[in-house]
């Protein structure tokens, strides 16, 4: 294991990497405890306290909307904006096209997403700024509290979406995910905290072993599902180029269960956090029993959890996995998949077999959605209660391709894999 971490930091452009996204990730932990003026946090802890969405929302941003920081929103305007953008590709032929344009199409979205993003931002930050004037520091001009609260946390989420980006593109894993993956680790400490002192008050033990054992089991299946695969063999004839022999070797195509990885459960989580988000902002009786039922302890927070999850999975699905395309390419250098005419039989194989492996996968991450409510009601340990299900498939999908970066890195330079 020695060799194997010495030899990562050997690799010049991996420890380059590497130490980029570390950086990037210092400086998020660092602007998540910048506060915002104006703020008395004495009654901002109170209203936590309360124990509403607020406490799930501050999962997704490492403790900083708890702060009240300028990085209080967070990742999630720029995943919202990611969201609208690819279901606008779906409905609008023209960002279709410009999809399909290559590099050039990719960073015209890239730049309509960003700005999209300062606009959803601006749009929360001054909700945001209206809800949190109960909370404003006494004799503290609202007009200057406002106008502060916007610049400042559209600057932070602005200044987030470029960090996530940087990581991206300069370091290893992906940036957006990266950042929620390190909020939720950072809140860790303070559930174990919490569940050390609900036991010294008086709290079962057995309670807190099962809920151990009931997290341990479900880390195990995620990553059991997470990296299952269906692997379809193909064939490749033989043909002769000029005077030598090319193909005639087998190979396989791995179709993952969960082809979407962790990107729907993001998706998922985001879109039913941006209209409980708003809706919290608004001081109507009606809205605020709206919120409580997509609150995550609410009933209908399930019910829209689970079709969003399923709509998520075959969305992505069907927007990174081509059957036509792949068939085509697979005819083109003379393969077949064993017992399937080549060119639109193969499509309709694949198509076939990618919808049956994604029912599952989706499937799956609806069901172990309910597991830890199910663990809480029954254990009645709550100090967990903020990292349930979609923490934990955030979290091991992350590090699940964080490793395979890095161990593709580590292999193409010969080194022993990270899982060897």
């Amino acid at each position: 294991m020695f060799n194997i971490v010495s030899g990562i930091f050997n690799i010049a452009d991996l420890r380059k990497k590497l130490l980029f996204t570390l950086g990037m990730i210092i400086l998020v932990r660092f602007g998540a405890h910048v506060p915002v003026a104006g703020i008395d946090t004495v009654k901002l802890a109170n209203l936590f306290g309360q124990g509403n969405i607020l406490n799930f929302l501050d999962l997704f941003t490492g403790g900083a909307l708890m702060r009240f920081s300028v990085f209080a929103m967070g990742i999630v305007p720029y995943i919202n904006a990611s969201i609208i953008m690819q279901l606008l590709q779906v409905v609008i032929p023209q960002l279709e096209e410009l999809a399909k344009e290559g590099e050039a199409g990719r960073k015209q979205i890239s730049s309509y997403t960003r700005y999209l993003t300062v606009v959803l931002a601006a749009f929360q930050a001054f909700g945001m700024s209206f809800w949190l004037r109960g909370v404003m520091l006494e004799g503290y001009n609202f007009m200057f509290f406002l106008a502060g609260t916007m610049v400042a946390l559209t600057a932070g989420a602005t200044l987030i979406m470029w960090f996530s980006e940087l990581i991206t593109e300069k370091g290893i894993g992906n940036g957006a995910s990266l950042i929620i993956f390190v909020g939720i680790v950072s809140r860790i400490p303070s559930y174990i905290g919490q569940t050390a002192t609900l036991v010294k008050g008086g709290a079962s033990l057995i309670g807190v072993i099962i809920l151990a054992i009931a997290f341990l089991a479900m880390l195990v299946a995620i990553v059991i599902v997470q990296e299952g695969q269906r692997r379809i063999n193909v064939q490749y004839a033989k043909r002769v180029v000029g005077r030598k022999m090319y193909g005639g070797q087998s190979t396989y195509i791995p179709l993952r269960i969960n082809q979407g990885g962790v990107i729907p459960i993001i998706f998922a989580s985001s879109v039913l956090l941006f209209p409980a988000t708003i809706a919290q902002f608004i001081p109507n009786p009606a809205v605020q029993k709206i919120v409580g039922l997509l609150s995550p302890s609410g009933s209908l927070y399930l019910v829209f959890y689970f079709a969003l999850i399923f709509f998520f999975t075959y969305f992505y699905t069907a927007i990174t996995f081509n059957p036509n395309e792949l068939a085509e390419n697979i005819k083109k250098y003379g393969g077949f998949i064993t017992g399937i005419r080549p060119g639109k039989p193969t499509a309709q194989y694949l198509e076939y077999t990618i919808t049956r492996l994604t029912l599952v996968g989706a499937t799956f991450l609806a069901v172990i959605a309910i597991i830890p409510s199910i663990v809480e009601s029954l254990t009645h340990i709550t100090s967990f209660q903020g990292l349930g299900s979609t923490s934990l498939l955030i979290v091991v999908g992350v590090a699940l391709d964080l490793v395979r970066q890095i161990e593709t890195h580590l292999v193409t330079r010969q080194y022993e894999g990270l899982l060897a």
